[in-house]
């Protein structure tokens, strides 16, 4: 009975494998669409710290082919060690429309939401986009984005990323893995049964009448997971969060393996505190555990290799399928998926372990509302 069971899970696992591969291909295959309007937008970016090649990223971000952009760049220590780099990128492109904003005052505990409040008295348009510092995009990012917005039903839109490791080290070539082979396709799979009621912290984009409706950044600074707060309260408004087919690339640089797993574990009690159901349900798509699991107790051991090796095939196919769908660059290594696909799985088991996460240097805990928690007690600023 018990090996029938677990040898239905390893089906279903082995189906969702194989229809996050056909998704991800038909993905590749997207067209981008050209936007009839091109309105002005304001480009709020927050920094902290020193990303690896944080400078080409945020230039990426001052070179974009769109008739009139601001690019608002915040942070809330003048010591930050991002400022110089900043300031390089102003004194580079006078002719642009870009600002720093030094700014440490708080609104609550989550501090990235508080240094985009501090941008948005300054910012002079009427679309907002607020992108992570770590990502990097093309000159035809904004037409994209700004293409979502012909729908008079949209009030926000989001991207996908992708993952490109910064060295050579195995912590980054997993943390890429991750993005391009999970992430990626699992919001895919999403998005074929159902409308988008989130955003992505790659890009979070939203016209300003309506964010100022749902209550402004002072709504999203006590969640940890302010992306997924901006599309859900974007969607109780009535509104509709569009995925655009733009892929944003991210430059992922881990600091080892513990920092990975840690990483991980902070996004993972974070989806669970806001879809809990699903994060539990989401067991199944742990295709290679599933499928060892089932070959320790199936009575027909050749059934068992049988599902492993299918396990395997197919993730290393997810891995030809991604780089040639997303133009990550990364090169195949069929030996990454099975460390990958056991990585996830330890990191889906200790997430249900705990609540605690580190983020920027502070241990914060989440509460059954998905609030970030400081020290044991809830911080309003």
């Amino acid at each position: 009975m018990l090996s029938a069971a677990i040898g239905m899970l390893c089906l279903v696992s082995l189906a969702y494998v194989a229809f996050t591969v056909m998704r991800v291909a038909a993905f590749g295959r997207r067209a981008r669409p050209v936007p009839r309007a091109t309105p002005p937008v304001t480009v709020l970016k927050p920094v902290c710290g020193l990303d690896p090649e944080l400078y080409e990223n945020l230039r990426s971000f001052c070179e974009q082919d769109y008739p009139d952009y601001q690019v608002l760049f915040g942070v809330a220590d003048a010591d930050d060690p991002a400022v110089p780099e900043v300031r390089r990128l102003l004194a580079d492109y006078p002719d642009r429309d870009l600002d720093l904003v030094i700014d440490d005052h708080l609104i609550g505990v989550n501090r990235k939401v508080s240094n985009v409040a501090n941008l948005y008295p300054r910012a002079r348009h009427d679309l907002l986009l607020i992108a992570d510092s770590d990502m990097r995009v093309g000159p035809d990012y904004l037409r994209s984005i700004a293409a979502e917005f012909d729908d008079p039903g949209t009030g926000a839109v989001t991207c996908l990323y992708k993952g490109r490791p910064a060295g050579p080290d195995l912590a980054s070539a997993l943390g890429c893995a991750f993005i391009n082979e999970w992430f990626l396709p699992s919001v895919l799979v999403a998005a074929t049964f159902g409308d988008l009621h989130y955003c992505f912290g790659a890009t979070m984009a939203v016209r300003r009448d309506l964010l100022e409706r749902i209550g402004g950044f002072q709504a999203l600074a006590p969640h940890l997971a302010d992306d997924y707060m901006l599309g859900r309260l974007v969607s109780d408004a009535g509104y509709k969060v569009a995925l655009s087919p733009y892929v944003v690339e991210n430059l992922v640089s881990e600091p080892g393996l513990r920092g990975l797993f840690r990483h991980e574990l902070r996004w993972a009690r974070t989806v669970r505190s806001v879809q809990p159901l699903g994060y539990s349900l989401s067991a199944v798509t742990h295709a290679l555990p599933v499928c060892i699991l089932y070959l320790v107790v199936t009575p027909a051991p050749w059934l068992g290799v049988a599902a492993v090796a299918a396990a395997l095939s197919l993730r290393i196919l997810m891995q030809c399928v991604s780089r040639r769908s997303l133009h990550t660059g990364v090169p195949v290594r069929p030996w990454l998926a099975p460390l990958r696909d056991l990585l996830s799985f330890a990191v889906w088991t200790a997430s249900f372990f705990g609540k605690d996460v580190s983020w920027r240097r502070h241990s914060f805990q989440i509460d059954h509302n998905g609030h970030m928690v400081l020290n044991g007690h809830k911080e309003t600023l």
